[in-house]
């Protein structure tokens, strides 16, 4: 679990950040979670644009992304945009997840 300060810090990170990946009319698969899960390895922190035809809410697929993914947290939902954080379990990728642990 994430303090406030931790999420305030990823919040600012993501600010520039770009939806990487995109949930359409297909919705929530197989296939979007195993990409979903090797991007946030490398980033660690990320975006997820949800399109018009999509019949999933944000609400909806913040909640079944963080049942279905395990350590990962829902930094922040604006409209059809969510921000998603899970720390990386390769030491070589957990450049951000150091900075967010220093943070108490």
């Amino acid at each position: 679990m994430l303090t406030s300060k931790q999420k305030r810090f990823l919040k600012s990170k993501a600010n520039r950040l770009r939806p990487s990946l995109q949930v359409g009319k297909n919705g929530l698969n197989d296939a979007f979670v195993d990409d979903l899960v090797r991007t946030l390895e490398t980033h660690e922190l990320l975006k997820i644009n949800i399109l018009q035809n999509s019949d999933e809410t944000a609400a909806e697929l913040s909640q079944t992304l963080a049942e279905t993914i395990p350590n990962l947290t829902v930094v922040q939902s604006l409209g059809r945009v969510l921000t998603l954080y899970r720390p990386a379990s390769k030491i070589k990728n957990r450049k951000l997840s150091e900075e967010v642990n220093a943070i108490k």
